[in-house]
C-alpha cells in the first residue's frame, strides 16, 4: 500500500510557484499549475541544484542554473543539458492537505 504524507496545505501553493518541502529527508518540489498539483524530486538530474528555485510554465519546471526543463507529469527533461528524468511522486488532495507518496510514478 502506498503511504501518503502531508506535504503542505493547498492554500500555501501559489499558481506556478514551486514550494520546496522535505518528506522523510527527500527534497520535493510541490507545484500547483493548470488546475492540478504535482510533486517532483527537487534535485536537477544534471547539476544537483534545487528545481523549486526555477520557473513553471506549460506543466514544466525549469532548472534555474542551466535551463533544462522537466515535465511535471513524467519527470522527463525536454532538452539539454539534462538527459536523465527526475522522479515524480503521486499526489492526492484531502480537504486543504496536499499529500505526497515517495513511491515513484516514473
Amino acid at each position: 500500500m502506498t503511504a501518503f504524507v502531508r506535504a503542505c496545505a493547498l492554500g500555501e501553493l501559489e499558481e506556478n510557484t514551486p514550494k520546496r518541502v522535505e518528506i522523510d529527508g527527500t527534497p520535493v518540489a510541490v507545484v500547483r499549475t493548470e488546475g492540478e498539483v504535482f510533486a517532483i524530486n527537487d534535485v536537477c538530474s544534471h547539476a544537483n541544484v534545487s528545481l523549486s528555485e526555477g520557473e513553471v510554465e506549460d506543466c514544466q519546471i525549469e532548472c534555474w542554473l542551466h535551463g533544462s526543463a522537466f515535465d511535471l507529469r513524467t519527470g522527463k527533461p525536454s532538452g539539454l543539458p539534462a538527459t536523465r528524468p527526475v522522479p515524480v511522486y503521486p499526489v492526492k488532495i484531502e480537504g486543504d492537505d496536499v499529500l505526497v507518496s515517495l513511491t515513484q510514478e516514473s
